[in-house]
């Protein structure tokens, strides 16, 4: 009777192990994301700002290395760029959040 206890005991302790490992699994196949404040950027939302930065900026002059200036030093670059560029709100903040997420 005790071994009967041992082996459920065992077999749902093995259970959970496996449920809680393909949860962490899934978890870790999910798309990647970056958190800023309470604002989620997913990849897809990064490579946009990318690709806006790159045909919008890049019509006019050479693309800077976004590393090249600060986060703060980009708002007042892009304050003054954007309208240069006739960006809208969205892909003003969008091409800001893609420059300061280069590392």
């Amino acid at each position: 009777m005790k071994n009967q206890k041992r082996s459920r005991n065992q077999t749902a302790q093995n259970l959970l192990i496996a449920v809680f490992g393909a949860a962490g699994l899934m978890a870790s196949c999910s798309p990647k994301s970056a958190v800023k404040g309470t604002k989620v950027m997913t990849a897809e939302y990064l490579s946009q700002g990318k690709v806006i930065f790159d045909n919008s900026c890049g019509k006019c002059h050479d693309l800077p290395n976004p590393t090249d200036h600060s986060a703060q030093n980009w708002v007042g670059i892009m304050n003054s760029m954007a309208p240069k560029a006739k960006l809208n709100d969205k892909q003003h903040q969008m091409v800001y959040d893609y420059i300061v997420s280069v590392k």
